[in-house]
């Protein structure tokens, strides 16, 4: 089913990594008029040879537009930002000037202090998702889908009263173009139990370049995972996010098992030689830690092992 929305009528992904490549092509797969800003590299590919989408349920290539010029966002409806976390200052601050009051700013990004950084810079509507997709990108313009792609949106903003129109319109687009998607009524939660996964599964699938499925198979690794997620929830409660242990292991268990063959985004950074997020993943429950007085040694070790292997980068 396709659904036409009058409010978002040009959307733009900026970040055209895996996460903006399969929400933005599934809305460009469902016509929606959608133009990714990317490096100048990936965007030729994408222009010349189409978005390759080798999805679970479908394998087709789409007809795309893309650019790496930032003025195009001009006329820009929705951005769907799907930077890195540690780029985010910069790349708003860069398109900043290029924004239309009226744009509306998703953020599908890893960690939870996207929003805050970018409120702090434009002063657009912007709204968090949370984003559960197991992804990557296979040289230029192909996305493989390894599984689940469902959406939760809400506001953690100053609330405004356009919030829950806009937020509905999103949760339309994204149900149209066959992606699930619901309004969160406690997005800040929702984000955590997500950072939570990114703080048990990324750095150790980084460090051992291993997917989620195998990472399990070693009870000293699920043990590792239980120390960081105890740490992870004193951190939490601190930030007034309430989490139980067994709801905490139980989401680590669903990612170990509906994301079997996926590495993490820190995995694949650190193969390609880039940066990783991981300041913002576990390298941010260790900040806080110090913040509040609490040791956190396991999110530290694992924050030092992957920040070791970034010093290797060129």
């Amino acid at each position: 089913m396709i659904y036409k929305t009058l409010s978002y009528q040009k959307i733009y992904v900026l970040g055209a990594g895996a996460v903006g490549c399969y929400f933005g092509g599934m809305l460009a797969r469902a016509q929606h008029d959608v133009t990714f800003i990317a490096r100048p590299e990936r965007a030729q590919a994408l222009n010349t040879s189409g978005l390759e989408m080798d999805c679970k349920a479908f394998h087709e290539t789409i007809q795309v537009k893309a650019s790496s010029d930032l003025s195009t966002l001009k006329d820009a409806d929705l951005v769907l930002l799907s930077v890195k976390s540690l780029d985010t200052a910069r790349t708003l601050a860069e398109v900043k000037s290029n924004l239309p009051s009226k744009a509306v700013i998703l953020s599908l990004q890893n960690g939870v202090a996207n929003v805050e950084i970018t409120s702090k810079i434009i002063a657009n509507p912007i709204y968090a998702a949370v984003v559960y997709v197991a992804a990557g990108m296979i040289g230029q313009s192909t996305m493989k889908h390894h599984g689940r792609g469902e959406l939760l949106v809400g506001n953690i903003s100053t609330p405004s009263p356009t919030d829950d129109d806009n937020l509905q319109e999103i949760c339309k687009l994204f149900e149209g173009a066959d992606v699930p998607c619901a309004i969160a009524s406690k997005i800040k939660r929702d984000m955590w139990l997500k950072f939570l996964v990114n703080c048990s599964f990324n750095a150790i699938s980084g460090i051992g370049q291993i997917s989620y499925g195998e990472m399990v198979k070693s009870p000293g690794i699920v043990k590792l995972i239980e120390e960081i997620t105890k740490e992870f929830l004193a951190i939490a409660a601190l930030e007034d996010v309430n989490i139980s242990m067994s709801e905490a292991l139980a989401v680590n268990d669903s990612i170990a098992t509906t994301m079997v063959t996926q590495v993490s985004s820190t995995a694949q950074d650190l193969a390609k030689g880039n940066m990783t997020e991981i300041d913002f993943l576990n390298g941010y429950i260790v900040e806080l830690g110090k913040r509040y007085g609490v040791p956190t040694p396991y999110n530290q070790s694992v924050f030092a092992l992957v920040k070791m292997m970034e010093s290797k980068i060129k």
